[in-house]
């Protein structure tokens, strides 16, 4: 024990893996569902080795890892932040701003009513509301108040206490709520509501673990009879004949000879035409009229599977139905997947696409080239990262945060290098979903800086704190815990009636989306296994961004309110 404790506290470095590693470990475990997560197991690893053996942390290795996090995470969301603080869906926008906000008000009542210190008030909230970056961000609105070195570093101590204790219920509590207690307020049978508003989506039910082996978009040859209704049409006229099921003919051959079909091509008799769509629906309409042909050399068309950011205006806020019969313009692609924010969205006729929405669509390939240029930019799999981007936009937004000054009561207080970060981070973010090769950073690169920048800087907080968290828990242990119960639960009732009863969302989707306003992804899990369908993740991802940007945030806001 002595060589550990002499080896950590001559290389403190050590000690910041090592309560990564273990928060990562402790953090996998879970207790029907429910588990601390990574953040709050490398807090909770750092506390531990922290009460025993006295690290030295570095101040700047700390920020310098909170920064990268704090630009990471305004980059992932800067796209449907925006997106939904411009476009339809306003409803969302409304909770994702109230629920926060009750969030807020709670912690700050509550601070006030129980005397607590700004920092056991800063991790009241980032607990409660289960937003580890909170701490950060009032980590940093500490350092920057006119009091002394040692005053600032007792205070922040208390930010990690207060949140290890409120954690705890706040992680349970969102989940409880969103799939057991909300429902029985609102009388709702998630499984009956799951089913109904798939029928309203059109969303087709899949076993979950199980898949197809059939192929759900095929190309196949057909030879025409004289006799067959589309001899003598043309292609245009016989791709309308099968609209609503959306066939389309790619090529010809015609007298040993291939030709590629225009939509004023006329069919001839004995042609043998290869016909692209849904695999069932061409073998529906064709198979009892047609005769079938192994024609390879007709078939060998590359096919292609493109991602593409939807930038389009025409198609914002239009179901996917209502694209399809666009003829022309999406003629021979099939979408197969829509992400949103990094989230899965279930692909339905009634599903509304939006800005910035990332449409796997699949087709032959001149087709999928054409249909790409047209309704946005292709992602492509880069695993470069734009430095120049993420270096300058990390200085500017940490100088733009230290240089704009806001006067607090007798005070001026900067916004701080962490808010500024993030802020630029959301602009680069949402210049990226119109412009790909604006400002690139890879997914890998960009869940790195999420993961392992938020998970170090709280292990590192956790070791400075623990050599008086005993202390700190014997004072406050029982009040703090109960607090955050508060803080948890009270956004949520707040969200619940105004969703419900103001805005009449639908309930299922406000569950969903109750979970996002408090960025609690488990809630939205708990949620959809208990109805038994995807679709809660449509509500999820209206309000997931914005309770990112202003939970964080909020640990700057109550430093503020309580000085």
């Amino acid at each position: 024990m002595d060589f550990l404790s002499n080896m950590l506290q001559r290389y403190p470095e050590l000690a910041v893996f090592l309560a990564i590693g273990l928060g990562y470990w402790v953090g996998g475990f879970k207790v029907r569902g429910v588990g601390f997560g990574p953040v709050t197991g490398s807090l909770l690893a750092g506390l531990l080795i922290g009460y025993f053996v006295r690290v030295p942390v570095s101040d700047t290795a700390k920020q310098v890892l909170f920064l990268m996090f704090m630009f990471g995470i305004g980059y992932s969301v800067g796209p449907s932040f925006f997106r939904g603080m411009k476009d339809g869906g306003w409803r969302w926008v409304v909770i994702g701003i109230v629920v926060p906000v009750a969030g807020l008000l709670t912690a700050w009542g509550l601070a006030v009513l129980l005397k607590l210190e700004v920092g056991y008030a800063v991790g009241l909230l980032s607990g409660g509301l289960t937003e580890s970056p909170a701490i950060g961000t009032g980590s940093e609105a500490i350092r920057n108040l006119p009091i002394s070195v040692e005053e600032k570093d007792r205070l922040i101590s208390q930010i990690a206490v207060a949140d290890a204790l409120c954690y705890i219920f706040g992680t349970f509590g969102v989940i409880w709520f969103c799939s057991s207690l909300g429902p029985k307020l609102l009388g709702l049978d998630l499984k009956a509501e799951g089913a109904k508003l798939e029928l309203v989506y059109g969303i087709q039910r899949q076993k979950a673990g199980v898949t197809s082996a059939w192929r759900k978009f095929d190309l196949r040859a057909y030879r025409f009879q004289s006799d067959h209704p589309a001899v003598g049409q043309t292609v245009a006229w016989v791709e309308s004949l099968y609209a609503p099921e959306r066939v389309f003919v790619e090529r010809i051959r015609r007298d040993g000879s291939l030709l590629l079909a225009a939509p004023d091509t006329v069919l001839l008799a004995g042609d043998i035409v290869a016909v692209s769509g849904k695999s069932d629906v061409i073998i529906k309409l064709l198979d009892g009229n047609a005769v079938e042909e192994p024609d390879r050399e007709l078939r060998d068309i590359p096919s292609a599977v493109f991602d593409v950011v939807l930038s389009d205006s025409r198609l914002f806020g239009k179901t996917v139905a209502q694209v399809a019969e666009q003829a022309e313009e999406v003629r021979g692609v099939f979408l197969r997947r829509i992400r949103r924010d990094g989230v899965e969205i279930p692909v339905g006729s009634g599903t509304v696409l939006q800005r910035g929405d990332v449409l796997s669509i699949v087709g032959l390939e001149p087709a999928v080239e054409r249909v790409a240029a047209r309704i946005g930019s292709v992602v492509r799999d880069m695993d470069s990262t734009d430095f120049v981007a993420l270096g300058f936009g990390i200085f500017i937004g940490a100088v733009v945060g230290t240089s704009l000054v806001l006067p607090i009561g007798s005070m001026h207080i900067a916004i701080g290098s962490s808010v500024g970060t993030l802020i630029l981070g959301l602009l680069v973010g949402w210049r990226n979903s119109a412009k790909p090769l604006f400002g690139r950073i890879s997914h890998g690169a960009l869940e790195f800086m999420k993961s392992i920048g938020l998970a170090g800087f709280v292990a590192m907080i956790g070791l400075k704190a623990g050599p008086v968290f005993v202390d700190a828990l014997r004072e406050v242990g029982l009040t703090i815990f109960l607090a955050g119960i508060v803080v948890t639960m009270v956004p949520q009732f707040v969200g619940l009636l105004v969703g419900r009863y103001l805005l009449g969302l639908e309930p299922l989707l406000l569950l969903g989306a109750l979970a996002g306003a408090q960025t609690m992804t488990a809630g939205l899990a708990a949620v959809q296994e208990k109805s038994d369908s995807p679709v809660a993740v449509i509500g999820y991802s209206g309000t997931v961004a914005l309770g990112h940007i202003l939970l964080t945030t909020w640990g700057t806001v109550i430093v503020w309110l309580l000085v």
